[in-house]
């Protein structure tokens, strides 16, 4: 996934922020793959999530919180 605001492709907390927020199916699975290849995605993934699970309209973030876990 291209990035709106990133120059770059590496899983950075901001770029797994966008792919949550902003991904498609494609960008999940690829998401998806790199969390089982990569411990530190999962971390990332996770302190991503964390830090909007209060917002109880912010689903996708939960989804990705429970896949994590």
């Amino acid at each position: 996934m291209q990035h709106r605001h990133l120059n770059h492709e590496r899983l950075t907390p901001a770029a797994i922020d966008d792919i949550i927020a902003r991904g498609g199916r494609q960008d999940w699975a690829e998401l998806g793959r790199a969390l089982k290849v990569d411990r530190g995605v999962r971390e990332i993934i996770g302190r991503v999530t964390r830090a909007k699970i209060d917002d109880p309209y912010a689903q996708r973030y939960h989804f990705w919180n429970h896949y994590v876990r």
